[in-house]
């Protein structure tokens, strides 16, 4: 049976049907290294990303030192996430990222987490005081959280008598799992890793304070395979937008 279109809602079709042909025509993939730590809100923003503007995405997660090795050595990713403000700065003194592209997209939080409710205290008293024998934390030569944590222990004097119990991630997410496992009774971790909805989903966690370690800043960079493309540039301009900025923020990050 046929049915009749009125000539405005015909017209409203059309329209629809040529802006999606020109979005399509005009839709590109961006290649991202993303930092480990970011996965969670990066998978939603890329979700939100494609919907928005029709550009495709293509990630990939793992540890910022091991990106950096990759990038040097030619991998063609068109942007980093980076966990930290140092390598961006290296990739566009190299000349693999391109200058004036650099922005902080998100300050990071460590956390000391264990799987196990009521075994991180408030104060992280643990650190001096608990029974466990395994430590997780992130490589500090290729991961700016393990780097973090090493940075507390040492101002808190505790490096010595803690560093025989260290279990090492080769990123921040691997450090998670021999924590989530139980392999780990404790480990350092970041926040957006066991936050939901502006808490801590399970277990026990301390908030290291800031003044321990140096600032987690996580930059973004434009790299030169992504020169021309659209959607690394239009990648970008998404992450400084507030749709983006209220997915990071509920992980627990800051600006």
């Amino acid at each position: 049976m046929l049915h009749r279109v009125a000539p405005l809602t015909r017209h409203l079709l059309l329209t629809g049907f040529a802006f999606s042909v020109l979005q399509a025509a005009h839709a590109d993939t961006v290649s991202v290294a993303v930092a480990a730590n970011f996965t969670a809100p990066m998978q939603k923003i890329a979700a939100a990303f494609e919907a928005d503007t029709g550009h495709k995405t293509e990630l990939s997660f793992g540890a910022t030192g091991k990106f950096y090795a990759q990038i040097t050595n030619g991998a063609p990713f068109q942007i980093l996430l980076s966990a930290d403000d140092t390598t961006p700065a290296k990739l566009e003194k190299d000349g693999k990222a391109l200058a004036n592209t650099r922005f902080t997209y998100a300050i990071g939080t460590l956390v000391l987490w264990s799987a196990q409710p009521g075994y991180v205290d408030a104060q992280g008293q643990v650190l001096q005081t608990g029974d466990f024998k395994h430590l997780a934390l992130a490589n500090p030569k290729l991961a700016p959280y393990g780097l973090a944590a090493t940075q507390a222990m040492d101002k808190l004097g505790l490096t010595a008598k803690l560093q025989p119990r260290w279990v090492q991630g080769e990123n921040i997410a691997q450090t998670y799992q021999f924590v989530a496992s139980g392999n780990a009774q404790l480990g350092f971790v970041a926040l957006s890793q066991v936050m939901v909805d502006g808490k801590i989903a399970q277990g026990s966690a301390w908030r290291v304070p800031a003044q321990l370690h140096d600032p987690i800043r996580q930059d973004a960079a434009l790299l030169l395979p992504g020169k021309d493309s659209a959607a690394a540039a239009a990648l970008l301009k998404y992450l400084r937008g507030d749709k983006a900025r209220a997915i990071i923020q509920a992980y627990g990050y800051s600006f």
